[in-house]
């Protein structure tokens, strides 16, 4: 064993002329190089390219049975990795440990080793029996950043002929480049393996909050709207939301997609009443380039977007019935062109519609498409107004001040009497309207604490349906008179005398008492339990 010099390219020939075998294998072995690079640098897949490389040495380098091991960082221990024998088999199990044959010397001393003749070499262990024992062995050492990171071993296919130097020189030098290569490939696995951590917590994170767990509201009619939704979510079918607006039908259609096998794909929205009729002909199925002024270049539409995944069309009664036969026949076939194309696009998505339109009327006066209805109403889910499920007031009202809280980085409380406040409005504008309401109350609270001055409506949004109570008129059989009148809109009285006051006079039957109010039974009955109220049985 000795230590390498430099590769000297230029060689000058002996003195009194010849044949400079020297030179020629200078040349023989820059175009090795040459071929090296260019396999390293073809691909990233590196284990592929390592192949490659001893097979580069084999046919254009003349240096045969190329080997590469890697150092395992558990075990310290080098394993063969890649083997290059056109004879046998190219692949093998076996392990060097350090001081183990000549490899396991690397392992002990990183550096360079060339022998002459491995039968001369009597720590020659030749554990993968592919190297004759007549011939020249070289092995080097990779390295990564000044760490040894593998080994990189060949035998030339001619016995010593003086230029066993040069030939190790030229086996450095691939060593190096397949470091440099090594340490990229290491780079690009680990930004790899950062980039799918990040991506599966997203997923996860995203899994979580629209899972149907994770959402809010645990009153009857909410909670058959989540199981339908559940169940729904496991097959492709075609879905239609359908409820006032705010009443939270984008987060069910979140819900469904990301519970789903199509999770793993694109979730693409469109609200369908935000665009006019050729805009939203772009938008859906994409244009050509040149299709229209400013068409620059082609564009994929959000059903191509989505292929794979979910669409969802928010506010589909809107469209108008032109487009409503474009949009049926992709449901239908499942096909479409783009804007100005001539070429049929295929495309697998799943289409997840909403609407708060009354569509069986619009139906019946021809401004939405029988058969497209039909098609879109595969799974209907219908969303209850907030006002119809008051008991899930406190819970939502808890979750969305703890949204804004969130935003304003303080913890925000709402006093009862302020979450009875909110069981008396009517909601038209449903948990919109209560996220909007909450807001402007944490805006105006100055320590965090919302109480009841703080929940202030619109006028427009106020209470207008309560009915004045009517005196009830002595019976003929002169029974006393029942209650004297009271004027449930009377703004001095508390939401418990208001409600109190109209048992009394519906006889405290709560259904009479509830069209008193302008409510409904539910609502009465929350507001009774709620208010503390003792109920009287006649």
């Amino acid at each position: 064993m000795q230590d390498t010099q430099p590769l000297h390219l230029a060689d000058e020939c002996p003195p009194g002329g010849g044949f400079c075998r020297t030179h020629e294998l200078n040349i023989l072995l820059l175009a090795a190089l040459y071929a090296v690079s260019r396999e390293l640098s073809r691909s990233l897949n590196f284990n592929e390219s390592l192949r490659e490389v001893l097979r580069v040495l084999h046919e254009e380098a003349g240096l045969a049975h190329g080997l590469i091991g890697v150092v395992d960082a558990e075990s310290g221990k080098l394993a063969i990795h890649t083997i290059y024998n056109p004879d046998g088999p190219n692949a093998d199990s076996a392990q060097y440990g350090p001081g183990e044959g000549m490899i396991g010397l690397i392992l002990e001393r990183p550096r360079t080793i060339k022998l002459a003749r491995v039968a001369d070499e009597p720590r020659f262990l030749n554990r993968i029996r592919i190297y004759a024992e007549e011939l020249p062995f070289i092995a080097v050492p990779i390295k990564v950043g000044g760490n040894l990171q593998g080994v990189l071993a060949v035998q030339p296919e001619a016995p010593e002929d003086g230029l066993l130097e040069e030939r190790a020189q030229f086996v450095e030098m691939v060593a190096n480049l397949i470091g440099q290569n090594l340490r990229l490939a290491m780079d690009v696995a680990q930004e790899k393996s950062t980039l799918l951590e990040e991506r599966d917590l997203l997923r996860r994170t995203v899994r979580h909050q629209h899972g149907f767990d994770s959402m809010v509201g645990h009153s009857a009619v909410m909670r058959r709207v989540f199981e339908q939704a559940r169940m729904v979510a496991k097959w492709n079918t075609t879905v239609l939301i359908r409820g006032e607006t705010g009443t939270g039908k984008e987060l069910i259609a979140n819900a469904i997609h990301y519970n789903s096998p199509r999770a793993r794909n694109m979730l693409i929205k469109l609200n369908c009443a935000a665009l006019p009729e050729n805009l939203l002909e772009s938008e859906l199925f994409g244009h050509e380039r040149g299709a229209f002024t400013g068409a620059v270049e082609a564009r994929k539409g959000r059903f191509e977007q989505a292929n794979g995944g979910t669409l969802f069309l928010d506010e589909i009664g809107e469209v108008s019935p032109a487009f409503q036969a474009k949009l049926l026949r992709i449901l239908q076939e499942g096909e479409f062109e783009r804007v100005g194309g001539s070429k049929t696009i295929k495309v697998d998505v799943r289409i997840i519609a909403a609407t708060h339109r009354d569509l069986e009327t619009a139906v019946e006066m021809g401004d939405f498409r029988e058969d497209l209805f039909y098609r879109l109403n595969v799974m209907p889910l219908f969303l209850p107004p907030l006002r119809e499920r008051i008991e899930d007031i406190p819970e939502i009202a808890k979750h969305l001040l703890g949204k804004i809280g969130g935003d304003q980085k303080r913890k925000l409380t709402l006093t009862d009497m302020a979450q009875r406040r909110l069981a008396s409005h009517d909601w038209p504008g449903n948990v919109r309207e209560l996220e909007n309401c909450l807001e402007r109350a944490a805006v105006l609270s100055e320590d965090g604490r919302i109480d009841v001055d703080l929940i202030r409506f619109p006028s427009t949004r106020e209470r207008g349906s309560a009915r004045p109570l009517r005196t009830v008129p002595a019976s003929s059989s002169g029974a006393a008179p029942g209650p004297a009148e009271v004027d449930i809109n009377d703004p001095s009285l508390s939401e418990r005398e208001r409600v109190v006051a109209a048992l009394e006079q519906a006889g405290w039957v709560q259904a009479k008492a509830a069209r008193i109010l302008g409510m409904t039974p539910r609502q009465i009955a929350y507001r009774i339990q709620t208010l503390n109220i003792e109920v009287k049985q006649f």
